[in-house]
């Protein structure tokens, strides 16, 4: 099978030939259809210190199943996060990782809806929204941000504040249903009764000094950051941290729950996922790059 890798950290990527792995105690075997590239795995490949695998969310066919895995079987159509070799023909993913995909969902569909999707969706449940509320959303163009702003409206936001890089993308973020965009560089936010935050670094102070007094901060993003207490002192301000792993290994009827609002949501087509682009697997570098350069509105997608 093919697979991408790269032997230094920052790349480059390249193809590889390697065997088709064998499904361990409660792993499953999945042909891949589609493959979710992140940010999260693009900043690993400049940042990590020694190359690792390039994991991520996968979708397409159950081809084999390993020891213990009770939930699906072959020729099952499943979504998820893989932690091994997800950028491959064929790639490993922990039945506890796995979804179903409706048989009337394409596999692009279900990697741009379920992961980033649950994402968004275990975010803004972690900041409690209420009805009537105002939202704001960084990286609201993103594979999650733009999921993230129409679910912000299902939750009942009156008012729903998208944050992007470019101006370019405005357009695109509105049609999403937002009532408002602004770019990272404005001195004023605006105010809001909670945030989204999907970048991190230096936009947390602007994003906590948009929150109204009492008001929530989710922060998601691997970008990091420093918040200083006095900041969430001054209004009574909360930051909150989400990271879906947490609850898909620790909750897993919670993560069900969500995984059927997103098809539900879908097929009520009161949410719909938007792909940016979709790559070939030898085209992984194109991909890595266009989200490195935040030029994507939407998922970015390979196929296999």
């Amino acid at each position: 099978m093919r697979r991408v890798r790269y032997g230094s950290t920052g790349g480059p990527l390249f193809l590889e030939e390697a065997p088709v792995p064998e499904p361990g105690p409660e792993e499953l075997l999945v042909r891949c259809e589609a493959i979710g590239a992140t940010l999260p795995v693009v900043r690993k490949v400049a940042k990590a210190a020694d190359p690792i695998p390039l994991g991520g969310e996968i979708a397409g066919e159950v081809v084999a199943v390993g020891g213990g895995v009770s939930r699906f079987r072959v020729g099952d159509r499943v979504t998820g996060l893989c932690f091994g070799h997800g950028y491959a023909d064929f790639a490993l993913l922990q039945e506890v990782m796995a979804s179903p995909v409706p048989d009337d969902a394409g596999a692009v569909d279900a990697v741009a809806l379920v992961r980033s999707g649950l994402v968004a969706l275990g975010a803004l449940s972690a900041a409690r929204p209420e009805p009537g509320e105002a939202a704001l959303v960084t990286a609201a163009a993103s594979g999650v941000g733009h999921l993230a702003v129409q679910l912000a409206r299902t939750r009942g936001a009156t008012r729903v504040v998208g944050a992007v890089s470019d101006p370019a993308k405005s357009d695109f973020v509105r049609a999403l249903g937002a009532d408002d965009v602004i770019t990272y560089n404005q001195d004023d936010w605006g105010r809001v009764d909670y945030a989204l935050d999907a970048v991190g670094g230096e936009l947390l102070t602007p994003a906590i000094a948009s929150l109204a007094p009492g008001g929530r901060l989710v922060a998601y993003s691997s970008g990091g950051g420093t918040v200083q207490a006095y900041d969430l002192l001054v209004g009574a301000k909360s930051l909150i941290g989400f990271q879906m792993a947490h609850i898909a290994r620790g909750n897993p009827e919670l993560y069900e729950r969500w995984r059927r609002e997103l098809w539900q949501l879908f097929e009520e087509r009161a949410l719909t996922p938007v792909v940016h682009k979709k790559f070939a697997l030898e085209d992984a570098a194109e991909a890595h790059a266009t989200i490195e350069s935040r030029a994507n509105s939407g998922k970015v997608v390979l196929v296999p």
